[in-house]
Parts: structure tokens; sequence; C-alpha cells
């Protein structure tokens, strides 16, 4: 084990990069070393704006640099599988923006590489890490909430029609579902594991994508899970966890920092409002302390339920009435 902070490679110099590069000036846990981009030009620029001292014009020269401890990929989700498979097959952990993969198949196949291999790989599904997740599941593990009866959350965003924009181009994997639906499903497999039983209704967007999602959920234990995503609209982008002595209820933008109410059946209410800093940083941090602690995969984020989830969606999309 060492408790030098871990030098990290970016494969991407998108927005999601962008915000990981600012977040990593916040934590000691590790540092940005260097960066890959399809072209020398657009890795220059974005190592310029950050101060990383090593710039990769390709995707091959970032994996191989020995000053790279452990790989982010921030591309769009087509490009997952491909970056994720060449980082570990360069002997690099590898944490992979959400959605993880295109699909469980995918998603199957980077867990079993990983797993060949002994690397640690994640998810980054940053809501996991967060602070007010974490004194959530805190309570509901105490029994604060009772029998968890339903849980209900949203995440819709309003963008300008364009069909060259990822969101609407099927080519860049658009779509509600991956990108925005990614964030309620998850919450709720969180709470209540994969469900057996899945309505689901699609609404396509101009381009063909799935511009609307609803999903309904029904679990072995009678519990259910109602959750919707939308490019359309700016929706309240809230969580509710309904349990039989109390709820919690996570005012938008629910999978970001956030404080959040636990209300009795008496209506009382108590605010639970955690210190929190660069919502990006407490991902980084947990793959910091599971690396240095020689584990392969997170227990906040198992590689087994990033596979469910991503078998969830596959039946939300197979499953689903086209409106």
């Amino acid at each position: 084990m060492t408790t030098e902070p871990l030098g990290w490679g970016l494969i991407g110099t998108g927005m999601i990069a962008t915000a990981f590069a600012k977040d990593m000036t916040l934590t000691r846990s590790g540092r940005v070393v260097a960066v890959g981009s399809r072209s020398k030009e657009s890795a220059e620029v974005f190592a310029t704006a950050f101060d990383i001292p090593n710039r990769h014009g390709s995707y091959e020269a970032l994996v191989a640099d020995p000053e790279v401890d452990v790989v982010y990929v921030a591309t769009p989700h087509p490009m997952h599988h491909a970056n994720t498979l060449l980082a570990l097959q360069a002997g690099k952990p590898v944490l992979v923006e959400k959605a993880f993969t295109m699909n469980s198949t995918e998603a199957r196949e980077l867990v079993a590489a990983a797993r060949s291999r002994d690397l640690f790989l994640m998810e980054a599904m940053w809501t996991r890490f967060l602070p007010h997740i974490a004194e959530i599941n805190r309570l509901v593990a105490e029994g604060a909430l009772g029998e968890i009866i339903s849980v209900t959350a949203d995440h819709g965003q309003w963008f300008t029609k364009d069909a060259a924009f990822r969101l609407f181009a099927p080519e860049l994997g658009g779509g509600a579902l991956l990108d925005l639906g990614i964030y309620p499903v998850s919450f709720a497999s969180m709470i209540l594991g994969q469900p057996d039983r899945i309505v689901s209704l699609i609404t396509p967007a101009f381009t063909g994508v799935d511009g609307s999602t609803s999903m309904v959920f029904g679990y072995s234990n009678g519990a259910q899970a109602v959750l919707t995503c939308t490019l359309s609209a700016k929706t309240p982008t809230r969580a509710v966890i309904a349990g039989t002595e109390a709820r919690i209820e996570i005012e938008g933008d629910f999978y970001g920092p956030s404080d959040f109410r636990l209300i009795g059946r008496d209506s009382t209410a108590t605010v639970f409002a955690p210190a929190h800093e660069g919502g990006l940083r407490y991902e980084a941090d947990e793959v910091a302390r599971c690396v240095r602690g020689g584990l392969t995969e997170s227990p906040l984020m198992p590689l087994d339920e990033t596979v469910a989830i991503m078998e969830t969606m596959d039946a939300v999309i197979a499953q689903a009435q086209v409106m």
C-alpha cells in the first residue's frame, strides 16, 4: 500500500473530463498527470488549461504512459468498451464514466477482462460516493425508514433540438435513458436491487433516440420504483424513498451534492446537510482507497451491480411500449 497520490490519465477532453480535472484540485488522493485525445492539439489545449504535464495525441500513448497509475475513461458511451479494454490490456486500473457501456453484453466483457487480469474497474456513478448518499445508506441500513415500500426519482433536462448534439445522435449513444435515466435506475438499484418486473414507455425524440422514458419496476418483496427521464424538459430531479416508518426526500438535483429530509409518519422532519465540495472528487477518492488497499472493485459500486443495472436498462428498452 502507498499513500502517494495516484497519477490519473484522462481519456477524452470533453465536458465531464473538464469537470473531473477541476475537482481533482480539491483532493490529495490523486492528481491528473496525463491526458489523451484523438488529436495532439486537443490534448495540448486541455493540458495547458489544467497544468497537466503529459499530453498525448492518442489513447494508446496515454495508457502506455508510465506515470499513469489509473485511467479515467471520459468519452461518450459507444467508445467506453474499446477505450476501457485498451487501458485494461495495458495493465491499468480504470474508472469508466456512466453509463458504463452501451449494453449488458459489453459490460460483462469488460468485467471479465478486468477480473482475468486482477485489475481494478469501476463505473463512475459519482452519486454513490457523495456525502448525502452515504448518510442515506446509513439511515436505510439502520432501519430508520422501516420496510421500503417505494422509490421515485426523475431526471429531465431541456436541450436544444440539434441532430449533431450527442444526446440526440444515435451514433454517439444518444437518448435520455443512457445519459439521464441511468441516475434514477442506479438510485433504485442502490435501495432495492435488481427488479424482477419492468414496465416501460418510450416517446422517441426527433432523431429516433428515446426522448422521454418512464419506468415502473417491481420487486419480489412487493416494493416498487417509479422512474422517469426526458430530454425535453427540466424536471424537479428529485428522489423519494418511502418506508413504513418514514421517508427520505432529496430535492433536486438528487444525483449531485444535496441536502435531504427524513420525515416521519407524524410529519416530523429532520434536515440533513452534510458537507460537500467538488462532487467528482469523491469517486476519485474511492478509487484511490480501493487501489491502495489492493481491491479490484468498490463495495460501494460493485461490478456485478453495474452489470445488473445495464441488464435492467436493456430490458427497459426491449420491453418498452413506444408511443
